[in-house]
């Protein structure tokens, strides 16, 4: 059994964005994968993205922490 956290904030602020995704990473180093390495794994992640869908416009990536072992 594993307990998971799902989160999908928007913010305002980039600092605020980027201070989340801080957290996250000093994290990443306690979470772990489900089935790493077979068909039907399951790996952590954060994303940060640009989110323009207010304007009519996709998202744009800007970083992505995966938990690999």
């Amino acid at each position: 059994m594993k307990y998971r956290v799902r989160l999908d904030l928007s913010f305002v602020s980039e600092a605020d964005a980027q201070s989340l995704m801080v957290y996250a990473q000093n994290l990443c180093q306690k979470a772990v994968n489900i089935n790493e390495g077979e068909a039907n794994e399951e790996i952590s992640f954060c994303d940060l993205e640009i989110c323009r869908h207010d304007e009519g416009l996709p998202c744009t990536k800007l970083q992505r922490l995966e938990v690999r072992s």
